[in-house]
């Protein structure tokens, strides 16, 4: 294999914090929401929140406010992926907490994205080899919030989601994930092809996970920048993805069943890079 060069590291660093604290006002908290958990009320609060890059999940409209000084908003909400929602004032009243929505209620990721270059370039400048997850349309919120714990534990510097048609961080995602939903650096794509391409190009090896193929993990070599690409539960990798990856691994099998949850299997191939770092310095 081919060395892929990569460029030297600041030692102990793990890039910028990503995450902002300066969320918009109004900005409350739903106890008894668990999918969604942060909610933003109010068009001034709506217009600073987009303007300020937080990522808007759902987004709530009263019927004909979508025309005017708001359409812009709403325009770049749409563009970021959000599922806007037009409604009567009734739907409005009963969820906001204040009853001063001006007509507009959003709820937003309790995670700030950041972009799969920015996620590259700090691994890359982390001082170790990269080590990412790249999520192929994971679907459900407890299998991706098994990763993200999976990552964060084994000192991954970050997870990859698509922006469309795969689970989101919610609130159920990082209650599953045991709070690491909150300390990894998470980046947000809106294609999963067009980031391993972008990883491939700042020399990290790209592999993707999938079942019978002849390439056992073990031998291929994860102590170089590596991303490992997990497939959707019931599809797993797409075809495209995986002629997008440097190579097929799989994990060997020697039970009646032949594959393993997708959050088990991120853990195995995980902890197996892991295992070849720390037996590589030995």
């Amino acid at each position: 294999m081919p060395d892929r060069k990569y460029p030297g590291r600041r030692p102990d660093s793990r890039g910028p914090q990503y995450r902002s604290s300066n969320a918009p006002a109004p900005y409350a908290r739903t106890e008894n929401r668990d999918d969604i958990e942060y909610l933003i009320e109010g068009r001034n609060a709506l217009a600073e929140a987009v303007r300020s890059g937080r990522s808007i999940e759902k987004l709530f409209i009263a019927d004909g406010l979508e025309k005017g000084s708001l359409t812009p908003v709403v325009a770049r909400c749409r563009e970021g992926g959000a599922v806007v929602v037009k409604c009567d004032r009734r739907k409005l009243d009963s969820l906001s907490p204040t009853g001063a929505h001006q007509g507009v209620i959003a709820y937003v990721s309790p995670c700030e994205y950041i972009s799969v270059g920015e996620l590259a370039d700090a691994a890359l400048a982390s001082g170790t080899a990269p080590l990412i997850v790249v999520c192929d349309h994971i679907e459900d919120p407890g299998n991706l919030g098994a990763i993200i714990r999976s990552a964060e534990v084994s000192g991954a510097h970050g997870v990859i989601i698509p922006r469309r048609r795969g689970a989101s961080v919610t609130g159920t995602v990082v209650k599953a994930s045991a709070g690491a939903a909150l300390h990894l650096p998470i980046a947000r794509c809106s294609n999963v092809n067009s980031a391993i391409r972008e990883l491939k190009e700042r020399g990290i090896w790209v592999w993707g996970a999938e079942g019978g193929e002849s390439r056992l993990l073990y031998d291929a070599d994860l102590t170089l920048p590596t991303a490992l690409v997990l497939g959707s539960e019931g599809e797993g990798l797409s075809r495209l993805t995986a002629e997008s990856c440097d190579g097929l691994v799989s994990i060997p099998m020697a039970g009646k069943i032949n594959s393993l949850n997708v959050s088990a299997a991120a853990a195995v191939l995980l902890f197996e890079a892991v295992r070849q770092r720390i037996s590589s310095k030995v």
